[in-house]
């Protein structure tokens, strides 16, 4: 899993030609308010997550400024194996709030790119990269109601993801 995960990041750090425009960002993303858990409600399927269900992250504030990530999926089922790997993520420049850096085996780094956001609450986000190739609709919840989730497809359809490949995560009360 771990190589399918390499292979993977790696591929998604290109962007295809440049022929996507950038994805237009939050404006405002408070790390300290973002930290926590967050769920995966939905994504689009990729090596590294395809077994996958019941999928978290986690996120909490080094010593050292930057944000551990701890991602943590049940294999299969609901009832699968339990497994987690860690990265560690950093906002790289101040003025772009929403963009952020994600390091998986201190080897890859990847767009992590906050463009959709419950800003009053931070009770939902969605996440993707420049090449529309990954992404992810987030939740402190395991489960949103469908106004939430028809929120983050018009998100995303609005910065150019074509949804006929969304894949909806089965999530239980962890």
């Amino acid at each position: 899993m771990m190589v399918l995960l390499s292979l993977a990041l790696l591929a998604s750090c290109t962007t295809e030609g440049g022929a996507t425009a950038p994805l237009q960002t939050v404006p405002v993303l408070d790390l300290d308010r973002y930290l926590g858990s967050w769920y995966e409600i939905g994504r689009y399927q990729h090596g590294f997550e395809k077994n996958l269900v019941g999928v978290k992250a986690d996120y909490s504030l080094r010593e050292d400024g930057r944000v551990q990530v701890v991602n943590s999926g049940l294999k299969r089922d609901l009832d699968g194996k339990l497994t987690q790997v860690k990265a560690v993520a950093w906002r790289p420049d101040d003025t772009q709030a929403g963009k952020l850096k994600v390091r998986f085996f201190g080897l890859f780094t990847s767009d992590y790119l906050v463009f959709g956001l419950d800003d009053q609450h931070y009770q939902w986000a969605v996440v993707g990269n420049d090449s529309r190739t990954m992404l992810w609709f987030l939740s402190r919840t395991p489960f949103v109601d469908a106004t939430v989730l028809d929120r983050m497809k018009a998100i995303a359809q609005d910065q150019g993801y074509e949804l006929s490949s969304l894949y909806l995560v089965p999530q239980k009360e962890r």
